[in-house]
């Protein structure tokens, strides 16, 4: 689904600038530019937005495609689900429960959403991992 960039949390008047300029102007594009380490060190180096910030943004990207969890995207992020990997490795009952308790039962997603999100997360687990920074050894 097509969003605005200023759909993303954290995002800066000045990161929207600087992805616009490159011809990046909603979350599906910045999701198809930025999916690939490499392509994210390409893009800061084009727009001067960080390497871990868009990793960020991309992983909310992602969360954003996953079918009927748009609304509920950032309390998830706030319980610390920030990317497919993270709601993959959930147990849908226990993350149920914990909206539950975060939001009241009236308001909060279905048993049968939570599971339909996590099924979705192995599909849309698109974005490369980092890799890891390589430590040297100091000889004293």
């Amino acid at each position: 689904m097509y969003r605005t960039l200023e759909y993303l949390s954290g995002i800066s008047d000045s990161d929207v600038s600087r992805l616009r300029a490159v011809g990046i102007h909603h979350t599906n594009q910045l999701l198809h530019r930025a999916s690939l380490e490499i392509d994210r060190k390409r893009l800061s180096r084009k727009t001067g937005v960080s390497v871990e910030r868009l990793f960020e943004f991309v992983n909310q990207c992602t969360l954003l495609e996953v079918s009927g969890m748009e609304r509920w995207v950032p309390l998830v992020r706030r319980l610390g689900i920030n990317s497919m990997r993270d709601l993959h490795a959930q147990d849908a009952r226990a993350l149920h429960a914990t909206l539950v308790e975060a939001i009241g039962l009236a308001g909060a997603p279905g048993v049968s959403d939570v599971q339909y999100w996590i099924s979705q997360a192995s599909g849309l687990d698109i974005i490369e991992e980092p890799e890891p920074v390589k430590t040297i050894a100091v000889i004293e």
